[in-house]
């Protein structure tokens, strides 16, 4: 017996309709896909970092400070963990080091809990490496001098009430990133050299070369720099 319900094909018309709302699906499909890459934007060459700190008048302003990380200022550390150097001074300041989570507009969101935030003690020029766990979003990473005599624990006031004392020193500022790049991969492999190193000292052209300060480790550094391990 033939069954009561009859398959009826649907006309060219309504297949054509169909096939119309289909391309209009997959359009708005690529194009919620180009506003979403607009959205986000490249941080390795849109991100304001600056791996050179300090630089600036005043004794403890003017001291250098150096992430070493790519010039673009955005690494990804893996389990090689980070590496800094610290310039020639007289009178060497504690130095604050910082990770924060990035914000909306680029910048450190200083709403939320600091991943990270520890002082080192002074010490005289040298590398300090840092061990850290593999970052999992993109975060900040900022190094600074105290160099405010209130800031600085066991330092003492300047006799000369006149005398200058100097607020902040210009932060070296970072981006730390889950994703690596080519160039991730060198510094990481010259950060890992280094950690062979510890407890010991490294040639001041051997750090120039491996991390492109050639035209900033000058004869006014140290011939050997000494590098400690955190």
């Amino acid at each position: 017996m033939p069954s009561p319900f009859r398959h009826h094909p649907p006309a060219a018309g309504s297949r054509a309709a169909q096939r119309g709302l289909g391309l209009c699906a997959l359009a708005l499909l690529l194009a919620g896909s180009c506003l979403t890459a607009q959205a986000q934007p490249d941080l390795r060459s849109t991100f304001p970092g600056r791996r050179v700190g300090g630089a600036t008048r005043g004794e403890c302003s003017a001291r250098l400070i150096v992430h070493l990380v790519p010039t673009s200022s955005v690494l990804a550390p893996a389990s090689t963990g980070l590496a800094l150097l610290q310039g020639p001074s007289l009178n060497p300041r504690p130095l604050a080091v910082e990770l924060r989570p990035l914000g909306r507009d680029g910048a450190p969101d200083r709403s939320l809990k600091p991943l990270l935030q520890r002082t080192l003690p002074a010490e005289p020029a040298g590398v300090t490496l840092l061990s850290l766990a593999a970052v999992q979003a993109p975060t900040v990473w900022e190094s600074s001098y105290v160099c405010s005599e209130a800031g600085a624990a066991g330092t003492a006031k300047d006799a000369d009430p006149l005398s200058f004392v100097e607020s902040a020193s210009p932060p070296a500022l970072s981006l730390l990133v889950p994703t690596g790049s080519g160039e991730d991969q060198r510094i990481q492999a010259a950060v890992q050299n280094l950690r062979r190193s510890c407890g010991g000292t490294v040639p001041r052209a051997e750090l120039a070369r491996n991390f492109g300060l050639d035209d900033l480790l000058r004869g006014d550094w140290p011939e050997q720099l000494p590098v400690r391990c955190l």
